[in-house]
């Protein structure tokens, strides 16, 4: 019995794919056959009451959709209702003309009512509400709709090229996958589809506007023709059928006309999906109990108006609600269904065994953030914060030559309210309180007045600052402070901790990542150096001390031609830093000082480079006398250095670079140590700062 009701329930969805594969041709066929064929009055009525009801219901579904793609096909539907309507004003004009000389219900019950009951059988009154609504139609409704389809197509191909690139940034920054991007990308493409042919369609009701007054015209110079000429009618009874018949005709078209007019109004979307447009117009139409049942009172309250044809409207009425509650019946069943499924076993009392989907990797980059800082994180609160991230992670990649990992935030109710925590590899590198809602006035210096607020320190780089309120914002510029919003404050932090501790952010992945894009432009090249002169671990390691000492690693081609110079060579990763670093040094010293000529550096005194040669000759230990004094003499230097606004930079013989740089670097971060081979030639460098120069 089951198995007989499942195969019963493929059968139907069977049958209603099918039905929907061929409604489009039918209606077609249909539509043209009502042109040619001549048809009973009883039938236009059944006609004139589905055209009534269908364009009640597009009006309805164009108001509850909530997004311009809920009802991709109304540019289909107005092409099948404007169709429609001019077949039936063809019918029903054979049948005026043809049958009018045998009084008021010739051409059916609905056009005899909408002559008579509406403009109360004068048709001087007919004819200027006919004439009031074509101009209402044609001069505000359509006009206004298509000018919004006009206005539309032009700033959705204008705003194309911005969404497809927010799209990529998105998709580049780590925060959508493949899939999503894909996705969207359609959606944009689906969206502009429908502007071009909005544009186009509104075209339609405007030229359907102009017809039902032609045909109007037609009807009542044409009866007033047969009827005093083939029937031998007086004009006066000639002028008061034919003119009531063919306004009645006219306003039985006009008014479903006027309400799928104001339903493009509406409607702002028309888009290719992978549906046909048969198929789109019943899963759209006929997918909303809410709809039918208003489109049911409305069709029974007019087979209600006395002189309608009520069993007509009336069995549209119970046709429309019987729908509705079928539809309602289905959707019951399926999320009863749906909520047995996700509902846990009543009787399940053990708690589950532990799987490898418990283990929570640790994320590469994190951030935590205080129960008030919620805000700058949500888009729905208009966070920025997650836009900065984007930008720097962008900006990183660009400068530095390798993306950073996405940054994974989650909230902490552990934390201040207005404390947030950056973290790398599960250790806390960096923690700062801010407030949202107030301005951070970094004191760069040169200060002239002071302002009022909560001082702290910049996260960053630990300058003097003080969190003041949005209306002493002009005031502290004008006292020279440096002025930025919360979001900024965080995004400089996380740049600043990027830009330090990129060697550790550069994994073996990432690392593969470099070499498959230097690939694509240079196989034969990664072929020669990969694995034959370094293996991938080898390559990270050097990579990695290049960004230990903030050297850019976006030439990777140069660094690849370097390395496949050591073929079969057994060198180790630090001398292959060495000569990448010989290799990249024209880049290196234009990082530090542009386009200089005259290199102003921090210089090592020649004894003291001489006692330094011998120590690392004898193994690279320092005394630790020696050590002290050079550490204080190089900290004072760099003080020195900076006061001058000179670059960080000592120069040191190639020799001694490593040492020097392994040594200063654990205390004095800011140091830059360069080699002297590694100044281009058409550069000269000039000694601004002495490190142990006797005093």
């Amino acid at each position: 019995m089951k198995g007989f009701q499942l195969t019963l329930g493929q059968l139907s969805k069977s049958l209603d794919g099918r039905m929907q594969l061929f409604i489009g041709p039918v209606l077609i066929l249909l539509i043209l056959a009502m042109m040619v064929l001549p048809l009973p009055p009883f039938v236009l009525d059944m006609l004139f009451t589905f055209n009534i009801a269908l364009a009640l219901m597009v009006l309805l579904v164009s108001m509850f959709a909530e997004k311009p793609l809920d009802f991709a096909a109304f540019p289909a539907v107005l092409l099948f209702t404007t169709l429609l309507r001019l077949s039936l004003n063809v019918a029903s004009t054979r049948v005026v003309l043809i049958e009018g000389h045998n009084g008021g219900d010739a051409a059916g019950k609905v056009i005899e009512s909408f002559g008579q009951f509406l403009v109360g059988g004068n048709f001087a009154v007919g004819l200027v509400v006919f004439l009031i609504l074509v101009i209402i139609n044609f001069m505000v409704i359509t006009k206004g709709a298509g000018r919004i389809a006009e206005v539309g197509a032009r700033f959705m191909l204008d705003a194309m090229p911005g969404k497809q690139m927010a799209i990529d940034a998105d998709l580049n920054a780590g925060l959508i996958g493949e899939e999503e991007a894909k996705r969207r990308r359609q959606e944009v493409a689906q969206e502009a589809d429908f502007y071009g042919s909005m544009d186009g369609a509104s075209k339609f009701v405007r030229g359907d506007a102009v017809a039902g007054l032609v045909i109007m015209v037609v009807n009542i110079i044409g009866g007033l023709m047969i009827g005093t000429m083939q029937h031998d009618l007086s004009f006066s009874q000639a002028s008061h059928t034919y003119i009531l018949l063919a306004i009645g005709d006219g306003l039985v078209a006009q008014i479903p006309a006027l309400v799928i007019s104001t339903a493009a109004g509406v409607t702002v979307s028309r888009v290719n999906t992978e549906q046909d447009v048969g198929a789109q117009m019943v899963s759209q139409l006929f997918v909303n109990p809410k709809v039918m049942i208003l489109a049911a009172c409305v069709i029974g309250l007019l087979g209600m108006v006395p002189g309608m044809p009520n069993f007509v409207f009336l069995l549209f009425t119970a046709g429309l609600g019987f729908m509705a509650w079928q539809l309602m019946k289905k959707q019951k069943l399926a999320a009863a269904a749906a909520a047995h499924v996700e509902k846990p076993p009543v009787a399940q009392f053990e708690s589950p065994e532990a799987t490898w989907a418990d283990v929570q990797l640790v994320d590469t980059l994190g951030m935590e953030v205080g129960h008030r800082l919620i805000s700058l994180v949500d888009d729905r609160q208009q966070g920025e914060l997650l836009g900065r991230i984007k930008s720097v992670r962008k900006k990183f990649a660009q400068d530095v030559g390798f993306l950073p990992p996405v940054v994974h935030i989650r909230d902490n109710l552990e934390l201040n309210p207005n404390t947030y925590v950056i973290t790398l590899k599960g250790g806390e590198v960096g923690r700062a309180e801010i407030y949202p809602e107030k301005w951070l006035a970094i004191n760069p210096g040169q200060i002239t007045g002071e302002v009022q607020g909560i001082a702290t320190t910049d996260p960053a780089f630990g300058l003097e600052a003080v969190w003041i309120d949005a209306s002493e914002r002009e005031h502290a510029q004008i006292y020279g402070y440096t002025v930025v919003d919360a979001s900024t404050v965080v995004a400089t932090h996380l740049n600043h901790l990027l830009q330090r501790f990129a060697s550790e952010l550069l994994g073996r992945q990432e690392v593969q990542q470099l070499v498959d894009k230097l690939a694509e432009e240079n196989k034969a090249l990664v072929e020669d150096v990969v694995p034959k002169c370094a293996t991938l671990t080898v390559l990270q390691r050097i990579l990695q001390n290049l960004l230990d000492e903030e050297v850019s690693i976006r030439d990777m081609r140069t660094i690849f031609d370097t390395l496949a110079e050591f073929e079969g060579q057994n060198v180790d990763a630090h001398e292959l830093t060495a000569q990448v670093r010989l290799a990249l040094g024209r880049a290196i010293t234009q990082k530090w000082f542009g386009g200089a000529k005259e290199l102003h550096v921090i210089g090592l005194d020649v004894r003291l480079e001489n006692v330094l040669m011998q120590a690392m000759t004898s193994g690279g230990a320092l005394e630790p006398g020696l050590a002290a004094t050079l550490q204080r003499e190089s900290a004072n230097a760099l003080q020195m250095q900076e006061n001058m606004g000179e670059p960080p930079v000592l120069v040191v013989q190639h020799s001694l670079r490593p040492l020097i740089a392994n040594f200063l670097r654990r205390q004095l971060r800011y140091l830059v140590v360069m080699s002297q081979a590694e100044i281009p030639d058409d550069r000269t460098m000039k000694i601004t700062a002495m490190i142990g120069e006797s005093k």
